[in-house]
């Protein structure tokens, strides 16, 4: 189950923030302003858990509810690193992340797939589309936030 500082927030110091940097992840070490990340899931309530777990991180986070909406955010906001759910209507995860690799401009744009799809088919799709990390749900928020720290500090 997801939900706020349910590992302790950033005053907590466990092994997962000694490994992932400052105490405001979301601010990059030499950067004037916080990460922006993009959450797109077609679950409201996912898309709050997340957002609230990384806002309290101190990342700058935007939400969409598929990925056709996710596209435009992308194309208007420049975030620094995706998270993507696979099943959601119009546009899934998986051809979200076949679109932004395919466009130049977004090619090398961080993405973590977070979704309950975890079978060895699903990620071997996304390894080969180029997705950068795979989160299966359930996971902890403290794991998400390691794996979004990392990706958003190696992108410009």
């Amino acid at each position: 189950m997801l939900y706020p500082l349910s590992y302790g927030g950033s005053w907590c110091a466990t092994s997962v923030h000694d490994t992932i940097g400052p105490v405001m992840s979301g601010w990059g070490n030499d950067q004037a302003e916080p990460r922006r990340v993009l959450v797109v899931d077609d679950s409201p309530a996912i898309r709050t858990l997340l957002t609230v777990n990384l806002e309290l991180e101190g990342y700058d986070v935007r939400a969409a509810a598929d990925g056709e909406e996710g596209l435009e955010v992308v194309a208007q906001w420049h975030p620094h690193v995706v998270t993507l759910d696979v099943v959601m209507p119009r546009l899934d995860g998986f051809e979200t992340l076949e679109r932004l690799r395919a466009d130049p401009a977004t090619a090398e744009l961080p993405v973590v797939m977070v979704t309950a799809r975890a079978q060895a088919a699903d990620r071997e799709r996304g390894d080969a589309l180029g997705v950068d990390a795979y989160l299966s749900k359930p996971f902890e928020p403290a794991e998400l936030v390691a794996v979004v720290g990392r990706l958003a500090r190696r992108y410009p």
